[in-house]
């Protein structure tokens, strides 16, 4: 069984075992955060009714923080000198997936 749930504005495809990285949520390490599904397929079984996913739960548990790649912002003006420089880490949650309810 897998499903696609909506987590940190990205759809991710997850099954119970999983380890994902998405952008940063609220919680440290050990929490249970619920995440919402959008499609569960279990064997043969598609279910993507509205109602039926509103009875359908993924819990994963918050297995750290951590940051993403180095992103480095330049910028350039020609002729006058004017240079800036500016470097990224984006924060990141890794959750590990738990639990599925069909």
């Amino acid at each position: 069984m897998y499903a696609i749930v909506r987590a940190g504005g990205r759809q991710e495809k997850v099954s119970v075992g999983d380890t994902i990285t998405i952008n940063s949520i609220k919680g440290g390490a050990g929490d249970s955060v619920d995440l919402k599904p959008i499609l569960l397929v279990d064997g043969s079984t598609v279910t993507s009714d509205v109602d039926a996913l509103a009875k359908a739960s993924v819990t994963a548990e918050v297995v750290g923080d951590a940051k993403g790649p180095k992103i480095v912002i330049t910028r350039y003006k020609n002729k006058t000198g004017y240079r800036r420089r500016q470097g990224h880490r984006q924060p990141l949650t890794q959750l590990k997936i738990t639990d599925i309810k069909a």
